[in-house]
């Protein structure tokens, strides 16, 4: 079909639910409209010339026999079955100015998602203002180059679906644990070691394969890696990443040793009120039925927040003189550790989970099969890239890299699932990462302008794990595993912290080898591995 069919396809299915009274019955009235649809269609449509023909009968007849009342039922399920509510399909090629409108609000659900982790992690790790900057061009950049790669499908790699990546939330705790390790050996020189970016980047790219390899492995494994298991792994990355977010509404890690004379103390008022205006921004706005508005609620939310800040005297901007960011692979360099690379394997198979929920989703969504040969394909070299682009953002100076769920909401919304569109927000990506203007921007954004945004986003991560828990039948062998996870997860996570060769650690971790503690310091860790283990004892068991 051309696009004007599939567009007066669209508007036929709509109809025809109009077509059957509340009593089941075909109404005549609305025969004469819907004729008028399906015959421009009936020549290239098998379905849509049988109900074409019924319906001339009917009219001419102006009555409906129970034989006709059946077909033109059954030809109203079959007709509405086929919708998938999409103008443009995977393999078709939108005009320009259509490709671009819908690439731009992709970009408008993801950007913020993109550039949050290196915001963060940067933070946390007291990097200047100049390296935040950097980081933040160049995670947009890798992004780009990501999301192209998984459209596209090169060779086995990529899904070859409208998949947008960006980096990672799931990183964020584990990164700042290995950054934080790695200032640990400069005896509180964390400049020498460049605030553990080189340490982050070699073991990122040294763990990435461990993703790569559990591509092969889902088919073998879903018996083990069930969704309860993932919705413990997502409701984990949640509830970890709050308190994250918590301290960013408080004024940031930097602001812990200001003292209380100081306006932007830790946890002052005036902190705690652009957080709470960012928050209540974005909840009004999600209010709307207007789904744009609902699409830009966490963009109106930071201009409400940079405004609120500037009143405050928090924003100091400082642009580089530089016309244009030139990506450097391995600007800072490689470090390795194997506790850390293990730890961060762990992650990156956790993530592999969540990639095939995405996979699936995108591809419901876009009318394709979940249940034969192809749609293995499709995860497979979904996950498959989800691992590669990671390693290739590290390349990049830039964190792991992952599918990201909301543009499935953004392909229902515009009812563009068309992966051409992919290489659009690609280029965009890789444009808006090349130009230093935009990480400068970004990378003076106040704590507490993030934190007010962060923390209802990471709420709803945790709230997501949640709902695909509650989505399961829960016995007793699942409320076992649930407790495990969460027990040993959360038990990790809110544990009190000590001091280790100079680095901060869960105290239950405080006499464990170097290898085990620099492992199991996360809670998405721990609990991400006892979850798995769990199910795989019970199902053993069974």
């Amino acid at each position: 079909m051309t696009v004007n069919e599939k567009k007066a396809f669209l508007q036929l299915v709509q109809g025809l639910r109009n077509l059957v009274a509340d009593d089941g019955k075909v109404d005549l009235r609305e025969a004469e409209a819907m004729l008028g649809l399906v015959r421009p269609l009936a020549a290239i449509d098998h379905d849509c010339a049988d109900l074409a023909r019924v319906l001339e009968t009917v009219l001419k007849d102006n009555v409906v026999t129970d034989e006709e009342s059946r077909t033109l039922l059954l030809l109203i399920d079959r007709l509405c079955g086929r919708h998938t509510g999409l103008v443009y399909e995977i393999e078709d090629k939108p005009p320009f100015f259509e490709s671009l409108f819908a690439a731009l609000q992709h970009l408008l659900a993801i950007f913020v998602g993109i550039i949050t982790p290196p915001i963060i992690v940067c933070g946390a790790l007291g990097t200047s203002d100049e390296v935040k900057a950097f980081m933040i061009s160049m995670a947009l950049f890798a992004s780009g180059i990501c999301t192209f790669i998984q459209c596209k499908r090169l060779g086995p790699i990529g899904s070859k679906l409208l998949c947008v990546q960006g980096t990672s939330f799931q990183f964020i705790g584990p990164l700042i644990a290995v950054g934080f390790f790695a200032q640990s050996q400069t005896n509180g020189h964390p400049e020498q070691a460049m605030w553990g970016l080189p340490l982050i980047f070699g073991c990122c790219i040294a763990a990435a394969p461990a993703e790569m390899i559990a591509a092969f492995l889902f088919k073998k494994l879903r018996k083990v890696i069930t969704p309860l298991v993932s919705g413990i792994v997502v409701t984990l990355i949640g509830l970890g990443l709050v308190k994250v977010g918590i301290i960013s509404c408080c004024g940031g890690f930097g602001a812990m040793g200001r003292p209380d004379t100081d306006p932007l103390v830790f946890a002052g008022w005036r902190n705690l009120t652009v957080a709470a205006s960012v928050l209540l921004t974005i909840v009004f706005f999600n209010s709307f039925r207007n789904k744009y508005v609902r699409m830009g609620s966490v963009v109106f939310g930071l201009i409400v927040g940079y405004a609120i800040a500037w009143q405050f005297g928090m924003l100091h901007f400082a642009f580089s003189s530089n016309a244009i960011n030139v990506p450097v692979p391995f600007k800072w360099g490689l470090h390795f550790d194997l506790g850390s690379i293990i730890g961060l394997a762990i992650v990156y198979f956790i993530t592999s989970i969540e990639a095939n929920g995405d996979i699936t989703a995108n591809s419901m969504i876009s009318g394709l099969s979940i249940t034969d040969e192809s749609y293995h394909a499709r995860v497979r070299g979904g996950v498959l890239a989800d691992g590669f682009n990671s390693a290739v953002a590290g390349v990049f100076n830039s964190f792991p890299n992952s599918i990201f769920a909301q543009n499935n909401g953004v392909i229902q919304l515009t009812g563009v699932a068309s992966r051409h569109v992919g290489y659009y927000i690609a280029a965009l990506l890789v444009l808006l990462g090349l130009f230093p203007v935009v990480g400068d921007l970004f990378g003076t954004m106040p704590d507490p302008v993030l934190g007010g945004a962060t923390l209802l986003m990471f709420g709803m991560v945790a709230a997501a794990g949640i709902r695909i828990i509650a989505s399961q039948p829960i016995g007793r062998k699942e409320t076992l595993v649930l407790a495990i996870a969460f027990g040993l997860g959360l038990g990790v996570e809110l544990c009190p912290q000590v001091t280790v060769n100079g680095n901060g650690v869960p105290w239950i971790l405080k006499f464990a080898p170097d290898l085990v503690r620099n492992i199991f310091s996360s809670g998405l860790v721990t609990g991400g591995v006892a979850a798995i283990f769990a199910n795989a004892v019970i199902r053993i068991k069974e």
